[in-house]
C-alpha cells in the first residue's frame, strides 16, 4: 500500500465526508439503555443508527459487494433488544475472515462542560471535535469502512470483512451474546479482530491496546431508620448511614492508599505485562498523571510511572460514581438520614472471573453490617476483563510499519484501564485470533466525562494504520 497516497485519501474522507457525518451523530442524544431505559420511545437510538446505516450504505459506490444490514432480535420474553449494524465486505480471495468492531450508544451527559461546549453540540476547534460520544465510539463504523476504501483506491488485496457496531456497550454489552450467536455463521472464523475502541497515551504514534480490565458495578444501600429523623434528637443514640457505609467501604478499600483489600479482586501481573508497563512509562514520563485536569496543588498517587501503568490496567480499584438519599445543599436540613445508596464501580484485573468478583464483594460488604443495619448490593453489572493471546509475529510487523508509515514513530503496547466486553467475548469464542485493539481516546479526550474531543489528525492517521495492518493480513 502506498502510504502517502492512504493518508492524503484519508485527510479527504475524513474532511469531506466523515466528520459532516459525526457532527450530526454527536447531536442525537443517544444515551446507552442502562442510561436511557425508554430508548426505545425516545428514539434516540433508531436515529443514531439510521444515520450510520445511510452513511454505510452509501459506500457500495466505493466498495463492491458491500452489504449493510440493521439485525434486530428479542429477549425470549418479547422485548427489543438494542440493534446491532452488520456490514461485509468481500475479500480478494479465499474465506478468510477479518471482523472490526465499534459502538453507537453513549454516555450520559455529565456536569462540568466548560462554556461554549456541551455534550450535544459539536464544535471544532483546531484539531478537536468536542461532543459526546465522537471518539468513544461514533467515529469506528465511518472509520472501518473508510479503511477498507483506502484499499480499494490502490487495488490492494485483502480478506473478506465483517463489522459489527453494537448498541449497548456502555451498558456492559448485555444483548451482545444473543447477536454473536445468531451472526456466527456469517462472522466465521476471523483470524484478526480489529477494534476501534480503545485509547491511545499520546497522539504521536500507534498504541496497541493488549489488555482490558473487566467490571463489577452496582448499588450498594444501607439503611437504618424507617424515615428521617430530628439531627439534633438522633445523633449520638443513631449511627447515621454514612458512617456505617464509610466502615463497609474500608472493608474493601484502604482509604489512605487505594489498596483493594478483597483478595478475590487480584491475579498475579504477567512478566511480560510488566515489561510492558515499563516500556511505556519511559516512553510517556510525567504525561501518565499530567493529561488530567488536576486541580492546583494536587498530585497522583505515586509519581513512579511503571506503577501508575499497572494500577490501572492490572489492579483493582474503586470509583464511587452515584449517590441517592442525600438532598441538595439548598435542601439539606438538620435531619438524620434514614439511607444512604452509593454507586460503586470497582475495576477488575484480566483473568479475574467477574462472577466470583461480584460474589465476593457482595460477601464482605453485606456480612456482619454495623449496629444491625439493613445492607444490600446488588452487583447488577458484572463485566469480564481480557488479555491479549501472544502476538504473532506477522502482526507485530504490521503494526510497527503502519506506525512508522502513518505517525512516524515506532508502535506501543499497553494495557487500558476500560472495559470493553466483546473482547472477552471473542477471545473465548476465537482463541487463534490475533487482536488489534487500538482507539482515538488519548489525553484530554475525557470519554464519559465533560469536554470529550476526538483528535482529528489521529483519526486520519489510523485509518491509514488499520488499512495498512488489514493489507499485511492478506499477505501473512
Amino acid at each position: 500500500m502506498n502510504v502517502d497516497q492512504a493518508l492524503a485519501s484519508s485527510e479527504r474522507i475524513w474532511e469531506q465526508e466523515i466528520l459532516p457525518a459525526l457532527e450530526r451523530y454527536i447531536r442525537i442524544p443517544n444515551k446507552s439503555p442502562s442510561f436511557d431505559p425508554d430508548w426505545v420511545k425516545t428514539g434516540h437510538m433508531e436515529k443514531a443508527v439510521q444515520l450510520i446505516f445511510d452513511w454505510c450504505r452509501a459506500q457500495t459506490a466505493h466498495l463492491p459487494g458491500l452489504t449493510v444490514e440493521v439485525v434486530r432480535l428479542k429477549t425470549p420474553d418479547g422485548k427489543e433488544r438494542t440493534p446491532v449494524i452488520y456490514m461485509e465486505v468481500p475479500g480478494t480471495r479465499g474465506d478468510d475472515t477479518v471482523l472490526l468492531y465499534g459502538h453507537l450508544d453513549k454516555q450520559p451527559e455529565m456536569t462540568g462542560w466548560r462554556e461554549g461546549l456541551s455534550p450535544w453540540t459539536p464544535v471544532r476547534e483546531g484539531d478537536k471535535l468536542y461532543g459526546r460520544g465522537g471518539a468513544d465510539d461514533g467515529y469506528s463504523a465511518f472509520a472501518s469502512l473508510s479503511a477498507l476504501r483506502l484499499l480499494k483506491e490502490q487495488g490492494v488485496p485483502h480478506a473478506r470483512c465483517a463489522v459489527l457496531i453494537e448498541a449497548c456497550e456502555e451498558s456492559g454489552s448485555y444483548d451482545l451474546p444473543a447477536y454473536i450467536e445468531a451472526l456466527a455463521p456469517r462472522i466465521g472464523k476471523p483470524s484478526l479482530v480489529v477494534c476501534l475502541d480503545s485509547g491511545c497515551a499520546n497522539y504521536d504514534q500507534l498504541w496497541m491496546t493488549t489488555s482490558l480490565r473487566g467490571m463489577v458495578a452496582g448499588n450498594l444501600r444501607v439503611d437504618i431508620l424507617t424515615e428521617g429523623v430530628h439531627s439534633g434528637d438522633a445523633t449520638g443514640v443513631v449511627a447515621s448511614s454514612m458512617r456505617i457505609m464509610r466502615q463497609l467501604l474500608s472493608r474493601v478499600e484502604d482509604e489512605q492508599t487505594g489498596h483493594i483489600k478483597v483478595d478475590a479482586l487480584h491475579t498475579q501481573i504477567p512478566e511480560g505485562r510488566r515489561a510492558q508497563a515499563k516500556a511505556a512509562a519511559q516512553t510517556l514520563g510525567e504525561e501518565i498523571h499530567s493529561k488530567f485536569p488536576w486541580v492546583e496543588g494536587s498530585s497522583p498517587v505515586t509519581k513512579d510511572g511503571e506503577e501508575l501503568v499497572l494500577n490501572r490496567t492490572w489492579r483493582p480499584a474503586l470509583a464511587l460514581t452515584g449517590v441517592d438519599g442525600m438532598p441538595g445543599l439548598a435542601n439539606a436540613g438538620n435531619v438524620l438520614r434514614p439511607f444512604t445508596t452509593l454507586k460503586l464501580s470497582m475495576r477488575i484485573p484480566p483473568r479475574v472471573d467477574p462472577k466470583v468478583a461480584a460474589k465476593a464483594l457482595k460477601d464482605v460488604l453485606e456480612k456482619d453490617p454495623p449496629y444491625g443495619a439493613k445492607v444490600t448490593f446488588d452487583g447488577d453489572k458484572a463485566s469480564v476483563g481480557w488479555d491479549a493471546p501472544p502476538l504473532a509475529g506477522w502482526l507485530s510487523r504490521a503494526v510497527e510499519s503502519a506506525s512508522q508509515a502513518c505517525f512516524g514513530k515506532p508502535a506501543m503496547a499497553m494495557g487500558e484501564g476500560g472495559t470493553i466486553p466483546f473482547m472477552g467475548m471473542l477471545g473465548e469464542r476465537f482463541p487463534e485470533a490475533q487482536f488489534l485493539i487500538t482507539g482515538l481516546l488519548g489525553p484530554g479526550s475525557n470519554a464519559h466525562g465533560p469536554n470529550e474531543f476526538l483528535h482529528i489528525p489521529t483519526g486520519k492517521k489510523l485509518t491509514a494504520g488499520v488499512a495498512s495492518v488489514i493489507a499485511e493480513h492478506f499477505k501473512r
